[in-house]
């Protein structure tokens, strides 16, 4: 922020945003920490603010709720998707009572016993990247571990059959690109063709596990009841496919971007390889230091205020998770260190919070904890490339796209 200005404006396309965007957030909190963005959306920085929003029952996540946004920008959007996009009625864009009905339909397959009955085949899938990095004195940790592990494993959960998994990747890659609401626009007819061809895949999935049912949790899903109540078709499509993209694209950013902070940090990747204790505890602090979802949102039901400043009814409003899991307020002085035996670190909203509280928290965390402190005592002399480390663009789900090592 120049001398001259007074009020900043926030800015996720700043030179060096992507790659730390922390001094950004902490300006932010400090000058305006609820903050009426230039796309006519509102930006809350934040800890308190952020908790209130997500856990206030009486806001929105249904973007036809939304009354009041930058209607020449809505035009070009629609323009360049080649239309309006299905209105998607997956857990995470749905209101009660429809989103509890929903959630407690798939809510089944993540019970902890279910969870922890994972360890093993977690264990095994990451002991099998880790060899391979082995065998050839190092390799890529995001394309060789991040990305198979949480890949993999939602698979199997699923149930899905043995498909082509790059595609999948790309087409799941480029839908996400939509959770980033400040970018242009030109990206909508790629997130839009990509869009349909997943959800035509997963019919032809869904198509297929009737006809072939196991114990897995897609034919769960299709045989899913209580009271009377199943879900319909589109329900069914778009829970998988919520499932199957959110399964996976967040922990990547997890692991990938929590190994790489622990190699920057090798006094804290010390405590962990020589603690086992902190196998359990350290992947909280891990969560609130990486903020591998960056922004939650909400719609306004009713006008609201924060800090001073009324937003109206009907408005768009963003939850700042990452800047909130780097308030001082909340959490001291150190907030923008890296401290694995930090107290309270469970308190982060990496997962949100309230009653969209993430359903795959506890898989995430087992996925990340096991591959981050098996990686750490599988090579406890690893190097970075720092020349070949490059992040993935996306303001939302921050993360890396390569992060090369040698061991």
């Amino acid at each position: 922020m120049s001398a001259e200005t007074t009020t900043p404006f926030f800015n996720p396309l700043d030179e060096g945003y992507m790659e730390n965007p922390y001094p950004h957030f902490g300006e932010m909190r400090d000058h305006d920490p609820a903050h009426l963005s230039l796309i006519d959306l509102w930006v809350l920085f934040k800890h308190d603010d952020v908790f209130r929003l997500l856990r206030d029952p009486s806001m929105s996540v249904m973007d036809d709720k939304i009354e009041i946004r930058d209607e020449a920008r809505r035009a070009e959007m629609i323009e360049a998707a080649g239309g309006e996009f299905e209105r998607d009625t997956s857990m995470l864009n749905t209101d009660p009572p429809d989103h509890t009905r929903l959630r407690r339909l798939v809510s089944k397959a993540f019970t902890p016993a279910a969870i922890q009955a994972l360890r093993p085949r977690i264990q095994e899938l990451v002991d099998g990247a880790l060899d391979t990095m082995a065998a050839n004195s190092g390799g890529d940790v995001v394309k060789e571990l991040a990305f198979p592990l949480p890949f993999d494993v939602i698979s199997e959960m699923l149930g899905m059959p043995e498909s082509d998994k790059d595609q999948i990747a790309k087409w799941s890659g480029t839908i996400v690109k939509s959770l980033d609401p400040m970018l242009a626009i030109d990206a909508f007819a790629e997130i839009r063709a990509a869009s349909d061809a997943m959800n035509a895949h997963i019919d032809g999935v869904i198509a297929w596990k009737r006809a072939n049912p196991a114990d897995d949790l897609l034919t769960a899903l299709i045989q899913a009841e209580e009271d009377g109540d199943r879900l319909t078709s589109i329900e069914l499509r778009d829970q998988v496919a919520l499932l199957f993209i959110a399964g996976h694209e967040t922990t990547v950013n997890l692991i990938g971007t929590g190994i790489y902070e622990l190699l920057r940090n090798p006094d804290q990747a010390a405590l962990w390889r020589d603690d086992p204790k902190l196998d359990v505890t350290a992947v909280d602090e891990m969560l609130r230091f990486v903020s591998p979802v960056q922004f939650s949102r909400r719609i306004t039901l009713d006008e609201i205020e924060f800090q001073g400043k009324i937003i109206p009814k009907g408005m768009f409003v963003l939850a700042g998770l990452a800047s909130s899991n780097h308030d001082p307020a909340k959490w001291g002085p150190t907030a923008d260190d890296l401290d694995l035996r930090r107290e309270g670190a469970g308190q982060h909203l990496s997962f949100g919070s309230g009653a969209h509280y993430c359903l795959g928290a506890s898989l995430a965390k087992l996925e990340a904890s096991i591959a981050m402190g098996s990686f750490l005592r599988r090579f406890p002399d690893a190097i970075v490339d720092e020349a070949g480390v490059a992040w993935n663009g996306r303001v939302n789900l921050r993360g890396l796209e390569r992060l090369p090592i040698s061991v």
